[in-house]
């Protein structure tokens, strides 16, 4: 089933069912520009044999990051190189898509001080974002065109599709919940109103790219919060978003405050009845598919070859995003296509800080926070080997990727800073 081929409604073809879903690499210049990192890479990733590639986080408004290192694409400037990242997956046979995003309030305060968000709510997590400022009208206008606008300067810089993100915790998936919009006026309140957002952002997007060019969602089966985003509601945005011409629908969940796809998998010891639903997030897939009339992929938990076929076949997703595997076997598609490789490794089970009270289930936000910084760190020490043409380092210990992680994310910050008020 992996290697089959996708059709995907605007007419497009994938060449097989693997897809190597987005992981931010903060891998930019001082000037937030694409690099010879990325095609580094990407190249890599891209002769692994995956059909399809999906950036990290290319940032619509370089006022507000996801962190620093962030692409963004906003306007003519860096186009070059994001041709170059393009031609070397093109080149390896692979396609590359562009993930576009705005951090809402999931923006560092060594990036901004006030962020953006839907309403003033503060992401609590280890002191590390600021208190935000709701979104006027015209704020809300102008984030609508700036997707739009960097949808165009996507596909105008040669890349095969683009990706919506609206989920984990970002503005579209903020605006979406009830637990960080809290407005009153008609982007808030009932879901309709909740959705209206996303879903113009969308239109926007496909009036300028055409109906020829795939446009794709990541979207959250749930938030996995107390007063969150919820299933049913993520239903009935599937619902409408059948009618806007989506061609590939990726479902995940969580936010910054519950990092659902952090927590540890035991996939290596499964039972073989109980691999299909390995993926952290099948079980809501399966009734996403239920009402989506688009192709969906599911990311985030898949480890076994024999888990991949079993969610292919029995009809529950259509395409299998990975992520963190590729940070550790770039080329696992290609061997487990050619039946060499059952199964992926899983090192999260040891990527904790400690045990109980400092352990991943701690009941401190902050603890849970920094034990997924510490895994985050982690993966992200291995994408930087990566791009600088190294072999992983997978005895790298948590205590030393959470050091790493705020050292080097420090000094991103620091040296965009200077550069951007000079």
């Amino acid at each position: 089933m992996i290697e089959k081929s996708l059709t995907l409604p605007c007419g497009r073809s994938l060449p097989n069912r693997l897809a190597k879903a987005a992981m931010t690499e903060g891998l930019a210049d001082a000037h937030d520009h694409a690099t010879s990192a990325h095609q580094r890479l990407y190249s890599i990733w891209a002769r692994g044999g995956a059909a399809l590639l999906l950036t990290g986080n290319i940032m619509i408004d370089r006022r507000h990051l996801e962190r620093a290192g962030n692409v963004v694409l906003e306007d003519d400037l860096g186009m070059a190189a994001v041709r170059e990242w393009a031609k070397t997956v093109q080149n390896a046979g692979a396609q590359l898509w562009a993930q576009i995003n705005h951090p809402g309030r999931q923006c560092p305060r060594t990036v901004q001080a006030t962020p953006l968000a839907p309403s003033a709510v503060r992401l609590q997590l280890a002191g590390n974002f600021g208190r935000p400022r709701a979104a006027e009208e015209s704020d809300i206008q102008d984030i609508i065109a700036r997707f739009a606008d960097t949808a165009a300067l996507v596909q105008n810089a040669g890349l095969d599709g683009v990706q919506i993100h609206s989920a984990h915790g970002y503005l579209l998936s903020q605006f979406l919940s009830p637990r960080t919009n809290q407005r009153q006026d008609h982007w808030g309140g009932s879901l309709e109103n909740r959705a209206r957002l996303l879903l113009q952002v969308v239109r926007a997007v496909r009036t300028r790219v055409g109906p020829a060019y795939p446009v794709s969602v990541k979207l959250n089966s749930s938030d996995f919060v107390k007063g969150g985003f919820t299933l049913d509601e993520s239903l009935q945005v599937v619902n409408w978003l059948n009618d806007e011409g989506i061609d590939l629908l990726e479902v995940s969940g969580g936010t910054y405050e519950h990092l659902e796809f952090f927590k540890p998998q035991a996939a290596a010891n499964m039972r073989d009845s109980t691999r299909e639903r390995e993926a952290m997030f099948l079980q809501y897939a399966k009734a996403i598919k239920h009402v989506a009339r688009m192709p969906i992929m599911v990311t985030g938990g898949f480890r076994t070859l024999a888990g991949m076929e079993a969610a292919l076949a029995g009809g529950h997703t259509d395409m299998i995003g990975l992520a963190r595997p590729f940070c550790l076997d770039p080329d696992f598609p290609a061997r487990m296509m050619a039946g060499q490789m059952q199964r992926l490794p899983v090192p999260e089970d040891r990527l904790v800080l400690g045990n109980s009270w400092w352990g991943p289930d701690s009941p401190s936000p902050s603890v849970r926070g920094l034990n997924n910084l510490a895994q985050g760190g982690w993966y992200y020490h291995q994408i930087e080997r990566l791009a600088a043409g190294k072999a992983p380092e997978p005895e790298l210990s948590p205590w030393r990727a959470l050091l790493g992680h705020f050292a080097k994310d420090l000094h991103r910050s620091l040296r965009r800073k200077l550069t951007l008020h000079r």
